[in-house]
């Protein structure tokens, strides 16, 4: 699986459909389109789009998408992209022509994030084979029950877990680590784990999905992982994003490797009507030249976590849309889109 930050063929999105997600009321619903539009319009400014969308939804999603934003009609009812979507890999062994025949596109069982009560998932369990076919992609059926913002590599083989994800009994009733690791290493070509024991205090709560890494840490570069950091003690997530930076200091240390921690302090925010925020910059997308950037309408929050962005990813410009109607779903920019590898570029990058 290349690096993120490896170039695009294109980025994958669903377009939101009522139910409980979207949620109730013709404003909300409204937030919900508005903000999964504006998004696939910051990621076309860098790259090409598709999205998937529902059959009730095609007409408003013509009317809502620029006509250069690729749209393909299939069920779904969860319109997280990142979970219910495939995770695309290469094959740089592969001999022939590059082409669509060196993309594979991994099809993790989807669950609706442990199955809870009040999830609608059936349907887009089904949109990893839909995405795939529509790519040209060589299929990967996983046995593993997982979604792809569980996960996040360097490009050059390690990957990123959290044990309350993949080790959930809800999802995993009897998986180890081992058991995982050794489908990480067929499915995604994983050569080294690093496992954090949890994720940010939020994603606990009924519709979150028990700590998912994307918006706890992330590889900027192999030696540069950025980290979600909460600054005011008052927050339970003052001491889960310290656990996260001595986990990670401890496990790069144990493999001798030299990596920089960056923090990216949290908005000032703390709590809304249902409890403790779980705001993150980490949750952002990479794309071609280009970096697409939860915002929350704090502007020095906002304004510093684009200068470490932008530092960060040197030689890409960082677009911000605000992502507080996404995260009141319960994710956020990263969690909506999947990347696509461009192969050729991606081939030789593992060559290298």
């Amino acid at each position: 699986m290349p690096a993120e930050s490896a170039p695009h063929e294109r980025t994958w999105m669903a377009f939101p459909r009522e139910g409980i997600t979207l949620g109730e009321g013709a404003e909300s619903r409204e937030q919900g389109y508005r903000a999964w539009t504006d998004v696939a319009h910051a990621v076309r400014q860098f790259e090409p789009v598709t999205m998937i969308v529902d059959p009730t939804e095609v007409a408003r999603a013509r009317h809502m998408l620029s006509a250069d934003i690729e749209i393909v009609e299939a069920p779904l009812d969860e319109f997280w992209m990142r979970d219910v979507g495939p995770t695309f890999v290469v094959d740089p062994d592969r001999p022939g022509v590059l082409g669509a025949e060196d993309t594979r596109a991994v099809d993790w069982i989807f669950n609706g994030w442990g199955a809870p009560g009040w999830a609608e998932w059936q349907k887009s369990a089904g949109i990893a084979r839909v995405v795939a076919e529509h790519a040209g992609a060589e299929r990967i059926d996983s046995l593993l029950v997982a979604e792809g913002g569980g996960l996040h590599v360097d490009g050059t083989g390690t990957v990123l877990l959290t044990e309350t994800v993949q080790l959930d009994p809800r999802r995993n009733p009897f998986a180890d680590r081992a058991r995982v690791e050794a489908e990480m290493t067929r499915t995604i070509g994983a050569t080294d784990a690093i496992w954090l024991s949890r994720g940010l205090t939020r994603d606990y709560d009924d519709l979150g999905t028990n700590g998912h890494v994307d918006i706890v840490a992330t590889f900027a570069a192999p030696d540069h992982v950025l980290l979600h950091e909460q600054t005011d003690a008052s927050h339970p997530d003052f001491e889960v994003s310290r656990l996260v930076r001595r986990e990670l200091e401890t496990a790069f240390a144990e493999r001798g490797r030299s990596v920089t921690l960056t923090g990216i302090p949290a908005p000032s925010a703390l709590r809304d009507d249902e409890g403790w925020l779980d705001w993150s910059y980490i949750n952002h997308l990479v794309t071609n030249d280009g970096v697409v950037l939860c915002g929350f309408g704090d502007d020095a929050s906002d304004a510093r976590a684009r200068e470490i962005i932008a530092d960060a990813y040197p030689g890409r410009r960082v677009v911000t849309v605000d992502s507080r109607p996404i995260f009141d779903r319960g994710g956020g920019i990263h969690c909506i889109t999947q990347q696509q590898p461009r192969v050729s570029s991606a081939r030789a990058a593992g060559s290298r």
